[in-house]
């Protein structure tokens, strides 16, 4: 099964927004900062996100993302897909061309994992990961030290 980052990152992305949701649009360079995801390939993901009405964008001061609707109605397949991700467990990457372009004896076997992979993600909702003890426990981590690093920031921007 192969995931790669693209999909890894979007979800933790995704999950950033609806953790922080509360205090309103969140900006990239927030999700950024605690995640340790760029900027820049932030932006690409959301905008793949926001395509598939994922997220909106709320623009002005203050502005950044929100979830399009709430977190227990998004699933981590949706994400997934949103971003061009595919879930594949086959050697081929499901063309069907394994052994000298001719169907392998397994490739049915990799295709059902990939389907039930699939399936597995498809039944896990933001909202789901949200309340989880240990997910609460490590943004709670995230944003002291995000704190604690914008904090130097400024001591040093005002010296």
């Amino acid at each position: 099964m192969r995931l790669t980052t693209k999909g890894r990152y979007a979800v933790t992305a995704m999950l950033d927004l609806a953790i922080h949701a509360h205090s309103g649009p969140v900006s990239l360079a927030d999700i950024s900062g605690r995640q340790a995801i760029s900027l820049s390939y932030l932006e690409q993901l959301f905008a793949k996100l926001r395509r598939c009405e994922l997220v909106t964008s709320v623009r002005g001061p203050g502005g950044g993302y929100r979830l399009s609707r709430a977190g227990q109605e998004i699933y981590v397949a949706e994400i997934v897909d949103a971003v061009n991700e595919n879930v594949d467990a086959t050697g081929c990457g499901g063309s069907t061309d394994c052994q000298k372009g001719e169907i392998c004896l397994t490739h049915h076997l990799w295709c059902d994992l990939s389907n039930q992979i699939h399936g597995f993600l498809a039944s896990i909702s933001l909202s789901s990961l949200v309340e989880r003890r240990e997910v609460q426990n490590i943004s709670a981590r995230q944003d002291e030290r995000k704190e604690v690093i914008d904090d130097l920031r400024l001591r040093e921007v005002s010296h």
